[in-house]
Parts: structure tokens; C-alpha cells; sequence
């Protein structure tokens, strides 16, 4: 399925990809994925022999959750595009080139 990917993390970068992202798939006709790509920090890790605490993770997923549902409340105006989104762990490279496989765009933002 081709799409465009845009890769947000809730910065003005992000928003100002994610505009010209959602631009770039009406103009295509192609549907959108958003992507928030989540990991716990560093933190998380401090503790019983540098072994995850469960709340670091669930706190990080949190976090990705809230960046796409203000995403896609920014976009709920325009029906003009289909739209996906989806939180993954993962570090944001990595899962941005993993979701951008099948895409025709890969959108980013700068911070």
C-alpha cells in the first residue's frame, strides 16, 4: 500500500511536518500514517540491577498516544485525507524506515 509517512513527536517540527505531510497526501490522493516511535528513558532503567521498571514504559507509550491524538484532532477538520495512527516502540529511525518501506514520502521534522 503506498502512503505518505510523516513521523511526529509533538515539537513544532513535528507539527510543521505533520501540515505538510497531510498537504502532500491530499495533493497524492494517498491515505497518511502518522507515527509517534516510543522508548522509555533512560531513567526507566535506573533501579534493580539496571533492570526496565514497568511505569517507565507505560509512561513513554502514554506519552506517544497523547502526540498522535493531538495529531489527529490538528488534522480532524479535513476529512480530504484517510489517516492512521500508530505508536511504536521502538528508536525513531529504526521504526520511521520500517513504516516508510512501502510509502511514497517519508516526512520528517527538525528540532
Amino acid at each position: 500500500m503506498t502512503c505518505v509517512v510523516v513521523g511526529v513527536d509533538g515539537s513544532p517540527g513535528a507539527v510543521a511536518a505533520l501540515r505538510f505531510a497531510f498537504e502532500e497526501a491530499r495533493m497524492r490522493g494517498l491515505p497518511l500514517r502518522i507515527v509517534c516511535a516510543w522508548e522509555p528513558s533512560a531513567s526507566t532503567y535506573v533501579g534493580e540491577t539496571f533492570a526496565a521498571t514497568p511505569d517507565g514504559f507505560l509512561e513513554a507509550e502514554h506519552h506517544a498516544d497523547e502526540v498522535l491524538r493531538e495529531a489527529l484532532e490538528l488534522l480532524s477538520a479535513d476529512a480530504a485525507v484517510d489517516c492512521e495512527a500508530l505508536a511504536i516502540e521502538g528508536h525513531p529511525a529504526t521504526v520511521l524506515i520500517e513504516q516508510a518501506r512501502d510509502a511514497a514520502l517519508l516526512v520528517v521534522g527538525s528540532r
